[in-house]
């Protein structure tokens, strides 16, 4: 992957709880190089850490649907992953065939060089049509802001929670940047409180992850998951305290 990881002061502000910042985290499992057995290893550190989420490719949603039930930990996955360009009948379609096979949350890409050309409205149209299919799951839309002019942004941000998303995205984890702060505070002045902010890309430390959550990020894709985790049991004094 691209994306180098997003540097951030240590943080000095109160300390959650291990069990807070799991589920703030989908767990991810995205390369294109994971065979069963490394998704089978991420799978384990999903579940040992009670994360939120894995967010795993198309083609693993049902086996990993059958090894997580009832564990806590839900089903994610991609569509129209990595570029966008995917026809929205092609985006409807996936997410159907997805959520018939048990995926419980939705990442998808938008078509991005119909943003980049003004076209708001053809932006807004795919992503209801992806949360009308969605029917009731949740819907994080991905806008690979390092593509992007702050106004096209702000655009794609706006045109997401009037077609009902559940979050605005950062990235991929995949392009050439990933989660900024500056995206963070821009994303989360931009939507309503009804809309949540997810952070992708080079989220690889805990202070860079609680730095992105005091700014309005509240879920994370993070491959980097148990090294956090364990950082942050060790800074609240390896008590065991979650």
């Amino acid at each position: 992957m691209s994306v180098t990881s997003l540097e951030a002061p240590r943080w000095d502000g109160p300390l959650p709880t291990r069990d807070a910042v799991a589920k703030m985290i989908d767990h991810s499992l995205l390369r294109p190089e994971l065979t069963p057995a490394d998704v089978e290893a991420g799978l384990a550190v999903a579940v040992e850490y009670q994360v939120a989420s894995v967010c795993v490719r198309p083609a693993d949603v049902e086996s990993v649907a059958v090894a997580l039930h009832g564990t806590g930990v839900l089903v994610g996955t991609v569509v129209g992953f990595p570029h966008g360009s995917s026809t929205t009948a092609t985006k409807v379609f996936e997410t159907r065939d997805l959520l018939s096979l048990g995926t419980e949350e939705i990442d998808m890409v938008i078509d991005i060089g119909r943003l980049r050309g003004g076209d708001t409205a053809f932006t807004r149209d795919e992503i209801a049509a992806v949360v009308q299919a969605a029917e009731g799951r949740p819907v994080k839309v991905i806008f690979e802001n390092a593509y992007l002019t702050n106004e096209e942004k702000v655009a794609g941000y706006r045109a997401a929670e009037a077609a009902g998303a559940a979050y605005v995205k950062t990235s991929t984890g995949f392009a050439g940047g990933g989660a900024t702060a500056a995206d963070i505070a821009l994303m989360r002045r931009t939507v309503s409180p009804a809309v949540r902010v997810k952070a992708a890309g080079g989220v690889r430390t805990l202070d860079a992850l609680l730095e992105l959550n005091r700014l309005g990020a509240t879920r994370f894709g993070a491959t980097n998951t148990a090294a956090m985790l364990d950082d942050l049991e060790i800074r609240r004094g390896g008590s065991g305290a979650r």
